[in-house]
């Protein structure tokens, strides 16, 4: 309730255009002598602010400074986060606004008196809003704050500790200052303080044993800060919303159709079950209607609830080979938003019906409720289609979907989407956390079929919002930059491959040049150079349409349990098409499960923040694979196996393991005795007596010289004695070396645990 006032009293509007005209830090002192308020207006003040910030109009900073709600405060600390083309851009150190991203600062420097600033400064600046944009004037670069260091504790010389970093790019140990309790071998996370080149480490928390099940996962976990526990709070209200009612004769009923969710055999969440038949209107013949229906998450997860902020602050779920971060408690997660077979589940429904040709006649959406007919893997699924496994549902269920997937793949033929048919590795483990194997996972239609049903559903979703003119979290994928493309061409002008510039670039213009590297030695190499030379997908309210898709409109709306950008667009077209369904009368539930005004006005920083999440947990999930690849490969250390060169440089080349993948380095001075010179031009090594080449694609067998599991690093050398195999364009010296052992582990068959994509190879569209 709004607290009293009285004539001459501040209204809130005006403290907050005083909040953000001044040039200086605003605490009550300011606002009172601002307004002229006397002693006994300084309760009445007071309570007025506490107001304001209840009801998230002003936010309070460092020194009991106020600042507008979502903005900066006039004076503060920054840090900074990336460079881009000379501009330094920072965000604030300290972030008192929970649920909301903190905004990007363009940092002015003028005349850099104070020196470049670089990724990782902290400065105090002066900031403001300059129209396109808040800006930092820095007045003084500060030292760097504490850091922190994770790593694995080893003892050395005269009894002193160090700190083994798991980071693979931090070269060199940090000496323990402070062993905190911790032993030899423990896998601990440490805060530095000192100078270069005197930086010690303080044990701060023992994490255990680096090598136990999850260890891996939690180095990750830690090394880039992902929340991984729920608060009580946010298990509490879980587990309340869990029990809510279904209101099955207020949602439309499908339970009579044989909907199946088609998923990996170890998934533990289902958000997405699929059905079609042929559509039986005489004037669509050839056509199929077809329903994507996917867990009813904004249902359980409203605006403004602690379930909703923690959704909004992990941004997505994480996936590892041993275990998954969710973004929503396992109450929902695995439970109420699961779509198990036989169970009434709540579902927010794509109706579509396609043409012959595959292309979209129409769309709608509607609040279901729905009971799957089965939940069936991935390779189930495609057995049962090749006839090798039978299944009851073959009729009724997946062949009517095979037959609609027919005409939808003809849509994709015609639209010609970027096609980079890119291995992925799987680590299965076993009961107790063990590797039992690394493998590439295999890619079935069973799977082409669900990412395209899934793909036809979010345009549905985008194109459905923006008829109402309602807002949409978009899915975007910008075109290749220049400077890419230029850095594309010189690459594979070292293969002898053209590539024009002066073209229209379009999906086509790289699936014709991958055709034509079928028989080429380094077309994995190539189309990996291809992946990176496109820009990166990212979430946004305004369209820029999706490059890699050839989509002009493109949302996602198909994995609300798992990302929050899903569950955003779910909240808008309850809003757009009016299926609100508030909560129970008397529950303390917010009311609605629309998109909410406070939705609406961060849908910017909220699409920069889900963006950020995205790119930390593709890091942290490569990285984790990266040590699991080291681990198995430390059995087989001293063997010699195929690889392929990935990378040259002038202090030697990388190669990575067929099939497993795992970048090792094998250093210029395990080339022997003679000299090699670096062709930078062609990304080659020249041995100058021989002739003898190492570069970019190049087969090459190369003995495993070590492999570390913490740093996710291996290193390779030269096979033993003078002769080894060097496959490609390079010139050997000699026969063939030994052929490689190949790289698997006796005994049962694995016991598969999760992998590190919840829907089979990781499509991050």
């Amino acid at each position: 309730m709004a607290r009293n006032t009285r004539p001459g009293m501040p209204t809130r509007q005006q403290i907050l255009e005083f909040i953000e005209s001044s040039s200086s830090a605003v605490g009550k002192r300011e606002i009172a002598k601002a307004f002229g308020l006397h002693a006994q207006d300084k309760i009445l003040l007071k309570g007025l602010l506490k107001d304001m910030a209840d009801e998230g109009l002003i936010d309070i900073g460092p020194g009991r400074a106020f600042h507008k709600m979502g903005g900066v405060p006039r004076v503060t600390v920054l840090r900074v986060v990336e460079v881009d083309g000379g501009q330094a851009i920072a965000v604030p150190e300290r972030w008192e606004a929970e649920g909301i991203p903190p905004p990007k600062l363009r940092v002015i420097e003028r005349g850099k008196k104070h020196g470049a600033l670089g990724i990782g400064d902290r400065f105090l600046a002066r900031t403001e809003d300059a129209g396109k944009g808040l800006v930092a004037h820095p007045m003084k670069k500060l030292s760097k704050a504490e850091e922190q260091l994770l790593g694995v504790v080893e003892k050395g010389e005269n009894d002193r500790f160090w700190l083994k970093p798991v980071d693979k790019r931090i070269r060199h140990a940090t000496l323990i200052a402070d062993l905190g309790g911790a032993s030899v071998g423990d896998l601990v996370l440490c805060e530095a303080s000192g100078r270069p080149p005197k930086v010690t480490a303080r044990v701060a928390m023992v994490l255990g044993d680096p090598f136990a099940p999850k260890s891996f996962s939690l180095i990750a976990i830690h090394k880039y800060g992902i929340p991984h526990v729920f608060s009580d709070s946010v298990e509490g209200e879980a587990n309340a919303v869990s029990a809510l009612p279904l209101h099955a004769d207020k949602r439309e009923d499908l339970r009579h159709l044989p909907i199946v969710a088609i998923d990996p055999v170890d998934a533990r969440d289902f958000d997405d079950a699929v059905w079609a038949a042929s559509d039986d209107d005489p004037a669509n013949a050839g056509g199929f209607r077809a329903i994507v229906a996917i867990a009813d998450v904004s249902y359980y997860v409203r605006p403004g609830s602690a379930l909703d902020r923690e959704a909004r602050k992990r941004g997505n779920s994480v996936y590892f080979p041993d275990l998954v971060v969710p973004m929503l408690p396992h109450a929902l997660s695995s439970d109420m938003c699961s779509l198990r077979a036989g169970q009434d589940r709540a579902a927010m429904a794509c109706h579509m019906t396609f043409d012959a040709k595959g292309v979209m006649k129409s769309w709608r959406f509607s609040r279901a409720i729905i009971r799957v007919a089965a939940n069936i893997p991935y390779e189930d699924a495609q057995a049962a289609i090749d006839g090798t496994r039978p299944h009851d549902l073959t009729e009724a269920a997946l062949r009517p979907l095979w037959a609609c997937w027919a005409v939808l793949a003809k849509a994709r033929h015609k639209r010609a989407p970027l096609e980079l048919d890119l291995p992925e590795r799987r680590v299965v483990l076993d009961e107790a956390g063990r590797i039992m194997s690394v493998a590439v996972r295999e890619r079935l239609d069973a799977h082409m079929l669900i990412e395209d049903y899934m793909i036809a559903a979010n345009v549905a979703a985008a194109k459905a919002l923006e008829s109402r003119k309602a807002p949409v979290m978009y899915r975007v994928h910008e075109p290749p930059s220049r400077e890419k493309l230029v850095a594309l061409k010189e690459y594979l002008a070292t293969y002898d491959i053209g590539f024009a510039l002066g073209q229209v670039i379009t999906p086509t213009i790289f699936n014709r040049l991958i055709e034509r590297l079928v028989d080429h030695e380094a077309r994995p190499i190539i189309m990996e150079q291809i992946l990176r030379s496109q820009t990166q997908a990212y979430y946004s309210p305004q369209n820029a349409g999706h490059f890699g898709l050839a989509l002009g409109s493109y949302a996602h709306f198909t994995s609300p349990i798992r990302r929050y950008s899903d569950l955003l667009v779910h909240r808008s077209l309850v809003g757009a098409f009016d299926l609100e369904m508030p909560a129970p009368k008397g529950d303390s539930l917010p009311p609605v499960t629309a998109l909410s005004q406070e939705d609406y006005n961060h849908m910017a920083r909220v699409g920069d923040l889900i963006s950020q999440c995205e790119r930390r947990a593709m890091e942290a999930e490569r990285e984790t694979v990266d040590r699991y690849v080291a681990a198995y490969l430390s059995e087989h250390v001293g063997e010699v196996m195929k690889t392929r060169i990935t990378g040259v440089q002038s202090f030697g080349f990388f190669a990575s393991v067929d099939g497993l993948g795992g970048d090792g380095l094998v250093p210029v001075s395990m080339l022997g005795v003679e000299r090699f010179h670096f062709d930078e031009t062609h990304r080659a090594l020249i041995g100058e007596q021989t002739g003898t080449r190492f570069h970019v694609g190049q087969e090459i067998d190369l003995r495993l010289a070590e492999a570390d599991p913490v740093g996710g690093s291996l290193r390779f050398e030269l096979p033993d004695g003078p002769e080894f195999s060097l496959r490609g364009n390079g010139r050997g010296r000699g026969g063939a070396g030994k052929p490689p052992r190949p790289i698997h582990r006796r005994g049962r068959p694995a016991n598969i645990r999760h992998t590190s994509s919840k829907r089979g190879p990781v499509k991050r569209r």
